[in-house]
């Protein structure tokens, strides 16, 4: 018995992300630059974002008598980010090793073929006219204005 995909918004959001990437990077080649450039944006992000904090914490010590001032971020919260982020920075960096050894793979035309194939069975263009005749069929209900007028 196979269980329905979840209908929450996060789910469903990710459905959608998750089906667009594959349209928009249908093959082997794509989904590997794809994946590299999405894990240096987020180590970049996460790198910059801890050197900005470990700096206003040394501001912070060096000032401690205007350890009240305007910012918005407390003292603990930064400490307890940094101690997050050099986790996920972490993570990040076991990530790229194994990323690595997945660009040390290359396949054939014929195979980047078949990747393309199989994403136009995996995620078809949601705005395709059969498409989305066929999602209208499906979501018709028994109240809906087409279905009072069969009778």
């Amino acid at each position: 018995m196979s269980e329905e995909p979840c209908q929450c918004s996060d789910c469903q959001r990710f459905y959608k992300e998750h089906d667009r990437l594959i349209r928009e990077f249908p093959t082997f080649k794509q989904q590997q630059e794809l994946n590299w450039a999405s894990i240096q944006s987020f180590r970049t992000l996460c790198t910059k974002v801890t050197n900005e904090l470990q700096k206003q914490l040394s501001q912070r010590e060096s000032n401690k008598d205007n350890v009240l001032d305007d910012r918005h971020i407390s003292y603990e919260e930064i400490n307890e980010a940094l101690d997050e982020l050099e986790s996920v920075n972490a993570y990040l960096y076991s990530i790229e090793a194994l990323m690595e050894r997945i660009f040390d793979t290359k396949i054939s035309n014929n195979i980047e073929s078949k990747f393309k194939e199989i994403a136009n069975e995996l995620a078809p263009d949601p705005l395709n006219m059969d498409r989305l005749i066929l999602n209208r069929l499906f979501h018709q209900t028994p109240d809906s204005p087409d279905k009072k007028n069969i009778n």
